[in-house]
């Protein structure tokens, strides 16, 4: 078995231990999956699915933002796993300890495009007092998976390497080259992950032209007999701002017509209660269009005086995959201003969290001058693209007829997602991104509030039904 090895951030490979431990080596067995006679997807791959969604979850990976976070012991545990697939994975740092691995498992397709799979190892903090078990307990109780990252993302991190270790044990190879990636700091700014491979280490991605990764392929469910499934083929942009006023320094108990702290307070409260405009991407469009028809109603998203507002209330819960993208956003998150009760501070600083279509960062760049007006400036103090991705072509049909495959009164539909992941960053290498992450829950199952949210679980008979439609997918593609 191929040694593991770590690239330091200058580029120089140098070789470490091997650490996996043989009973995580896989060895030949023969496939058993009923549901598609070619599949070496068996029993050994659905119960490694759980475990190493269970066993990544133990690893705390709390990224806490301006650095604090540690990557490494999860890396490590996946780069085991997959060299005991036979691979050869690379660690790679730009900062001690914030570590991304990358493997590539060659295809029998050798004039095809590759594909990219990608997730990310960090996950939010988790307060153990708010939460029913421990957050990193990796508990499996009652057919459900829990803990922190059980949903976003390390369930999908799983479900690649039980993947792979099922293609290793059957011999079987996909047609395209699969470039592997697991992330450091997607939960911050990405500059320690996705940001840091695709600036220093392109050429690891050679041949990539797609990518799938969280977010897509979940169980939404509409209404009685109406599971959907939506895929994500785009992302609003992340416009991080910074907003400064400045005024003149008093006494608390004189006037003063340059109250910065007013100044900025007067801002807030404008950007806050501005409401957007309808923008529609190719994207929410189509996602409106299906999600209509569904209810049996024809819509036309395209016709002048097109009311998206009103259309959104009568597609049922589905309305919320659209309600959050058919414009732009800013929402005030922080205020930071004054040091004495007594004393009018000369700067106040406020951020927000704003988010922008695809072609719609140059309105909200205009909008925002209007709303801060001469008194205050603001800055992007973080900015990533908006993406959008083909919904009529062969990569989307087939990412539609593999969740459908595996549940055939399932519904696909695109759609766009209100923030972003580790896509953004990949995509300045040309990868055009999709969020396929495929989860079968169950109906009452609330996969939205679990992100980053409390007591973050996944049922064991959704790891099952990912790992298969994960498998057909990608060998498909």
């Amino acid at each position: 078995m191929p040694a593991v090895t770590q690239e330091s951030p200058a580029g120089e490979p140098r070789p470490v231990a091997d650490p996996a431990d043989p009973a995580d080596r896989v060895s030949p067995v023969s496939p058993v999956s009923t549901e598609d006679p070619v599949s070496p997807v068996d029993q050994v791959a659905l119960d490694e699915a759980v475990a190493f969604t269970s066993g990544l979850i133990r690893i705390d990976t709390t990224n806490r933002g301006g650095g604090d976070c540690r990557e490494r012991p999860a890396a490590e545990y996946v780069a085991e796993r997959l060299a005991g697939a036979g691979l050869e994975p690379v660690l790679l740092e730009r900062t001690p300890g914030r570590t991304n691995v990358m493997a590539r498992i060659e295809g029998t397709d050798r004039g095809a495009e590759a594909l990219l799979v990608h997730g990310h190892l960090d996950v939010v903090p988790a307060e153990p007092a708010d939460w029913s078990v421990d957050p990193f307990s990796g508990e499996i109780r009652d057919g459900v998976v829990w803990g922190r990252g059980a949903v976003d993302m390390k369930n999908m991190d799983a479900m690649v390497l039980a993947v792979v270790r099922a293609w290793a044990r059957a011999g079987v190879r996909p047609r395209r080259d699969v470039v592997i990636a697991y992330t450091a700091d997607e939960e911050d700014s990405a500059v320690d992950g996705s940001g840091f491979l695709a600036d220093r280490y392109p050429h690891l991605f050679e041949g990539c032209t797609e990518g799938l990764s969280e977010s897509g392929a979940f169980t939404l469910h509409n209404g009685p007999g109406q599971p959907l499934y939506p895929i994500a083929a785009g992302e609003r942009g992340t416009a991080w701002l910074k907003l400064t006023a400045h005024g003149t320094t008093g006494h608390g108990s004189k006037p003063n017509r340059a109250n910065a702290v007013s100044r900025l307070a007067a801002a807030v409260a404008r950007i806050g209660e501005y409401r957007w405009p309808v923008r529609l991407t190719d994207t929410v469009a189509a996602c409106i269009t299906e999600l209509a028809a569904l209810q049996g109603l024809t819509v036309d998203p395209r016709a002048r005086g097109f009311d998206a507002d009103s259309v959104l209330g009568k597609l049922g819960p589905a309305g919320l995959l659209v309600e959050a993208t058919v414009r732009n956003s800013a929402n005030p998150t922080i205020l930071e201003a004054g040091y004495k009760l007594n004393v009018v501070p000369g700067t106040a600083t406020a951020y927000v969290d704003g988010r922008t279509l695809p072609g719609g960062e140059a309105e909200f760049i205009a909008t925002l001058d209007a709303l801060t007006g001469p008194d205050v400036t603001w800055a992007f103090h973080h900015r990533e693209v908006a993406l959008e991705a083909p919904v009529d072509g062969r990569t989307f049909a087939i990412l539609r007829e593999s969740v459908e495959r595996f549940d055939p009164d399932g519904h696909v539909v695109p759609f766009c997602m209100a923030g972003g992941t580790d896509a953004k960053q990949f995509s300045r290498l040309g990868i055009t991104g999709y969020g396929f992450s495929p989860l079968k829950l169950p109906p009452g199952f609330d996969y939205w509030s679990l992100f980053h949210g409390v007591d973050e679980r996944v049922p064991v008979d959704a790891l099952h039904f990912g790992v298969r439609v994960l498998d057909h997918a990608l060998r498909t593609l």
